[in-house]
This record gives structure tokens, C-alpha cells and sequence, in this order.
């Protein structure tokens, strides 16, 4: 009796002190198919020296688990650079950020990172390192300024014969806002003027107005798009439409003021006479943009003292070229992703834009080193050091049409001074306008008006 006592006190003891065994639990093996991974933009994926790319993992298992990572990384010309191998430990229920970088600092320039997480793909996307010091090889021609200044002496000897019909549908008491039809330089050395169009608003109290140019984008309208005629301004604007594109390259009556079929005879524009530096398309589109600045110097209404332009792709390329070919010093320019930039990196970066030439070894079966050998005279990149007002530039490091490394060059080559020149760097947006481009645009013309 008295050892039955001791042993239910013994028991009790233990009770009391929770000392009973327990029944150890069970955590389930992690089940790595839940795991959510990405990527999320950092930065605007901009940095300086070395990538910082962060791997977001998020973990809904109760067991914590090791991840391998890898990064790999190219140059926007698909070059090998590095790859880099990790694996992260999240713990369970938990959401963790993990940054990866490189052991070394890597040049000035554009890349492409491929992640994989858990050997899933999780984000291809580009990135900058110090885009602001990415340069290109010099290859201007030691006769670049000679050749512009024989171009636009042949311009001068030709007869403008601007012919002005009014719109009145988009004029107003204000603003009359016209056709513009005159003369610009023949297709090479000699030849007949070629006929170039535009659009023009003119102001009607007498004064003097700051003047405004508009450059296109390449002619993606097709044939019959119509094109869009301004309203009356209260500026002196000019929308160029050059050779063989908009308005000179239309059915008869399908935009205002134009009664008769305008005909384009360059077919792809960037191709026509590709190799042959004296009568290249672009030798008489970037006259036209010089014709432009000259017609609006003829009006009592333009204030020359006050230039602006704004183009994007194409456009861009061309409002470089007003303000570094101009007879009149330009007081502000907004050049979006633009065109015709450093073509020793073109030809080795796969872009839309170049395809010509970097895709094919032959142009019109002539070899590729034969057909870009003039490039450099047209090429923005060796203009822009001609530019010393205030400028706003733009890329998309998503821009597969003119990559962002084209746009960079020309821009990194400016006189202008640093504090009057501004440059957007969009992390996913491809051959498109910033979202803040138009509101940035009118607040840097607005502060020179």
C-alpha cells in the first residue's frame, strides 16, 4: 500500500512539472513547385561599376529551403560576359530578397541578364552600367564638316519656290496654318530639285514667335495614312514631311492642301542607295530638314533667335541634325530613342531598325563592309558635337528597334553642358516615348520661350 502511495505521488509530481513525453511533430518535406520567384526592377536597372540584380523567392512551405540561382550575363552584341551560380536559403512562410552582382566591374555599356531561379526562366531583361560613359569607336571621316558644308552650298543654289496653300479648316483668327510646298536638293551632285512638303502654322498679330520644328518617325502609315494637320499655334511651328515619306507619299486627296498622288521612289528609305555617300537617301532628307529651317527664316513671324525641334526615331535623328546643321544656333531640342546612331555598333547589335545591315552580308548583292563604308557622314553620333543647347534625350532598355546603346552614344557626345541636358532611361519600355517625355519636353521649351 505504502509503495502504490509513492508511486501515484511520483506520477503527480511529474504531471505537474510537464514533464510527460511528448509526441515529437512532423514537418513535411518543402515542395519546391510552390516556390513564387521574380525579378522586380531595381533601380530602373541602371547602375554604376556592378549589377546589383535582385532574386525575390517567396516560400509558402513551413520548411525553409535552398535555392540555386543562376545569372547570365551578355553584352547587348551577345557576347559572353559571366555567369554567375548561387543558391539562397528562404525560410518557411517567408518572402526574402537576395541581391546578385559581379565579382568585377564591368564596362560602360548595355547587357542582358537571363535568370534562372530553381531552374525555372524567371526574367530576361537589359540593363546599364554607367550609360553616360558608353562610347564608340571614332570613325568620323576627316572630311565630315567639308561634305555637310558642299551639301548645303548645293542647297542654297537651288530655288526654293515655297508655294503656301491655307487650311482653313485648321486655321484660325489667331493662326493661319498652311501647306508648304518648295524645292530641296536633287537626289546627289546634280539633278532636278526634289519636291518636299509640310505643314506650317503661322500666327497672325504681327510679332515675332518663337519657332517650333516636327520631325517623323520613319513612314509606318503605310501608303494611304492620313496625316495629321495641326491646329492654329501660338508659336511658329513647321511639321516637316521629307522626301518620299507623309505627304510625299500619298494618294491624290488624302490630306489637306494635297490635291495631287505623291509618290515615293526611295522604296526602304534607309536602303536607297546605301553605299554611295553623294546621292544616299539620307544626304537629301537631312538638306530637306536644312530647307525647312530656311523657309521659317523667310517669315515675319519666326523669331529665329528662338529655335526648338522634337522628333522621335527617325524624328529624333533628324531634330539632332536641324540643330547641328543649321544656319541658326537652336535654343532647345527633345530627341525620343532616336535613329541613325553609332553604326560601328549597329551593325553588331540585332535591332529592327538596322536589319540591313545586321542580318544580311549583302545589300542588293553588294558586301556589307562596301555598302556601310559612307555611313559614318550620316551617322548622329558625329553631329551632336555640333549641338551645344539644352537637349532632352530618352531610351528603353527594352527597345529591340534602336537599342539604347545607339541612342547613348550620340547623346554622350554633346557640347552641351551637363546642367542643360537631360537624358530618360526607361527599364521596360521598348521603342515608345517615356510617359513623362511630353510633360519634360514642354517644361525645358516653356523655360526659353
Amino acid at each position: 500500500m505504502k509503495k502504490l502511495y509513492l508511486f501515484v505521488l511520483w506520477a503527480m509530481v511529474l504531471g505537474a512539472c510537464g514533464c510527460e513525453k511528448k509526441t515529437q511533430e512532423t514537418v513535411e518535406p518543402a515542395d519546391l513547385s510552390l516556390l513564387k520567384q521574380s525579378v522586380p526592377v531595381t533601380n530602373d536597372w541602371v547602375w554604376s561599376g556592378k549589377p546589383q540584380i535582385t532574386i525575390r523567392v517567396e516560400n509558402p512551405n513551413k520548411a525553409s529551403v535552398k535555392v540555386p540561382v543562376v545569372v547570365k550575363i551578355t553584352t547587348d552584341k551577345n557576347q559572353e560576359v559571366t555567369t554567375i551560380t548561387d543558391s539562397i536559403e528562404v525560410a518557411g512562410n517567408a518572402e526574402q530578397d537576395f541581391v546578385i552582382s559581379t565579382s568585377e566591374n564591368l564596362e560602360p555599356g548595355i547587357y542582358r541578364a537571363e535568370c534562372l531561379i530553381n531552374s525555372k526562366p524567371a526574367r530576361t531583361f537589359n540593363f546599364a552600367i554607367d550609360p553616360f560613359e558608353i562610347t564608340s569607336a571614332n570613325d568620323k571621316p576627316a572630311d565630315f564638316d567639308q561634305f555637310w558644308q558642299v551639301a548645303k552650298d548645293q542647297l542654297e543654289a537651288i530655288d526654293m519656290n515655297a508655294q503656301l496653300t491655307e487650311i482653313p479648316e485648321r486655321s484660325n483668327a489667331s493662326c493661319k496654318v498652311y501647306l508648304v510646298q518648295m524645292n530641296s536638293i536633287p537626289d546627289g551632285l546634280d539633278g532636278e530639285p526634289v519636291v518636299i512638303r509640310g505643314y506650317y502654322c503661322e500666327p497672325q498679330d504681327g510679332k515675332k514667335h518663337p519657332v517650333i520644328f516636327h520631325f517623323y518617325g520613319y513612314d509606318t502609315q503605310g501608303y494611304t495614312g492620313e496625316v495629321s494637320c495641326p491646329w492654329g499655334s501660338d508659336k511658329a511651328e513647321f511639321y516637316l514631311s521629307h522626301r518620299g515619306q507623309y505627304l510625299n507619299n500619298r494618294p491624290a486627296g488624302t490630306n489637306l492642301g494635297v490635291a495631287e498622288e505623291t509618290v515615293n521612289i526611295y522604296g526602304d528609305w534607309f536602303r536607297y542607295n546605301l553605299g554611295e555617300k553623294d546621292s544616299y537617301y539620307y544626304r537629301g532628307a537631312y538638306m530637306d530638314v536644312v530647307q525647312a529651317i530656311r523657309f521659317m527664316a523667310t517669315r515675319e513671324s519666326s523669331d529665329m533667335t528662338k529655335l526648338f525641334a522634337e522628333g522621335s526615331s527617325q524624328g529624333g535623328a533628324l531634330t539632332y541634325v536641324a540643330a547641328a546643321l543649321s544656319d541658326y544656333p537652336f535654343t532647345a531640342i527633345a530627341a525620343n530613342v532616336a535613329f541613325m546612331g553609332d553604326f560601328a555598333d549597329a551593325i553588331d547589335i540585332p535591332s529592327l531598325a538596322y536589319w540591313e545591315i545586321n542580318d544580311h552580308y549583302y545589300v542588293d548583292g553588294v558586301p556589307i563592309e562596301t555598302s556601310v563604308q559612307y555611313l559614318p557622314y550620316f551617322d548622329i553620333k558625329h553631329m551632336t558635337p555640333r549641338i551645344s543647347c539644352a537637349v532632352l534625350g530618352s531610351s528603353g532598355l527594352a527597345d529591340d528597334v534602336c537599342p539604347a546603346r545607339l541612342n547613348l552614344v550620340p547623346f554622350n557626345n554633346l557640347a552641351t553642358p551637363a546642367d542643360k541636358k537631360e537624358y530618360i532611361i526607361e527599364p521596360l519600355m521598348g521603342h515608345s516615348y517615356p510617359a513623362s517625355w511630353f510633360a519634360k519636353m514642354n517644361e525645358l521649351f516653356g523655360k526659353y520661350y
